[in-house]
This record gives C-alpha cells, sequence and structure tokens, in this order.
C-alpha cells in the first residue's frame, strides 16, 4: 500500500490540515505497517509557479534549460501519483479557494495525454483507480452549494478531470467560530479519518 500525501499549507506546523494529514499517516500505518508513505508538503517547499520560460515544460515539448526542469519536476510529481494507492491532499481554505501553492502543484500534474486527453466525446481522466482523501480546513461553516465556497468544487473538479473520482472529503470546519467549536470539529475530522485508515487499509495481521 503507497499512500501519497500532499500538505498546502503556509502555516508550518500549526496547520490545521498538515495535523489532520500526518494524523491519517499515522493511524494508517498502525492499521498496516508495511505502508509506504511519501509526504510532499508543497507549503514548506513550494512548487515554482509556470512562467513565460517554464510553462513550455508542461504544455508542449521543453526546449530549453528551464522547460526541462520543469518537465522533470512534473514527471517526478506525476510518478508520485502513479505509485500511490491512496491520495491525501491537504487544504486549508484562503479566500474562499485552495492555496496558491496547492493550484501549482495541479498545474503541473494537468498534462495532456499524461493526466488526461480529449477525444470526440471529450476530455477523459487517465489517472484513476486510486482512493484520493481530501481534507478541508475552514474558518467559517459552508454548506453545500454555497457560491462562497471556491474551493471543494475546484478540487472535485480538478481531481475528476483527471479521472480521479473516488474523493471523499473531510472538513474540519468552523475554526474561527471560538476554542470549543474549533476542538469539537477538529476532533470529528480526527475520528473520520482514523475509520478511513481503517477501511482503506487492512489490518496487519
Amino acid at each position: 500500500m503507497n499512500i501519497l500525501i500532499v500538505t498546502s499549507s503556509a502555516q508550518g506546523e500549526a496547520s490545521v490540515s498538515s495535523k489532520l494529514a500526518l494524523s491519517f499517516a499515522q493511524q494508517a500505518q498502525s492499521a498496516h505497517p508495511g505502508a509506504h508513505i511519501t509526504l510532499r508538503d508543497v507549503g514548506r517547499n513550494p512548487i515554482p509557479h509556470l512562467t513565460e520560460e517554464t510553462v513550455a515544460g508542461v504544455r508542449a515539448e521543453p526546449t530549453t534549460e528551464a522547460e526541462l526542469a520543469t518537465r522533470a519536476l512534473s514527471d517526478e510529481l506525476l510518478d508520485e501519483i502513479r505509485a500511490a494507492d491512496t491520495i491525501v491532499i491537504a487544504s486549508p481554505m484562503y479566500n474562499f479557494g485552495i492555496s496558491s501553492t496547492l493550484k501549482t502543484w495541479f498545474d503541473h500534474v494537468l498534462r495532456a495525454r499524461v493526466a488526461f486527453f480529449y477525444d470526440e466525446q471529450g476530455p477523459h481522466g487517465l489517472l484513476g483507480g486510486r482512493k484520493v482523501i481530501v481534507i478541508e480546513s475552514r474558518a467559517g461553516l459552508y454548506e453545500e452549494g454555497n457560491p462562497m465556497d471556491s474551493q471543494e468544487p475546484h478540487l472535485r473538479g480538478l481531481l475528476g478531470f483527471m479521472g480521479l473520482d473516488d474523493v471523499t472529503f473531510v472538513r474540519a470546519e468552523k475554526l474561527a467560530f471560538g476554542p470549543e467549536a474549533a476542538e469539537a470539529s477538529i476532533a470529528e475530522a480526527e475520528a473520520k479519518l482514523a475509520d478511513l485508515a481503517r477501511e482503506q487499509l487492512p489490518l496487519a495481521a
């Protein structure tokens, strides 16, 4: 069992989403000591934004040194996805959407003919067959369909475009509603993640 964990917070060790992702990793290793976990922290180690000098590394055939370096990074990130049975994405809500660091990760892995392709019927994802757990941390409370929530619909769309449609969302919300509300929401998310770790991984013999 290979698990890829992508964290994307600018809060470092104070990040709720990152702490929850690492809690899942601990639960998974407890349930299955042989599980291999790859951690990609794009909050602490940001992936460079695509620019005029580098974008061809993802969208065309790279020729320059900068484009080739971008292609190599894209290949590395895609290899991590392909090696994973389960992908855990920790996404804090920033200004009602995802962090720029997580967006840049998607910009590097959403490569035509590698992550998706088009035909007469439209787009088709190429990275399906994996389970995805998305951990969202939010200061407020967002019911489904809330027009201010640009985070979850965006993530669902990006993942689905790659063929990743087996997605479970775990939300730690109301983090700005006071300590009691925040603690209760985090505890509820931790409990759900513990259940998911047991469901996703067989218990060790």
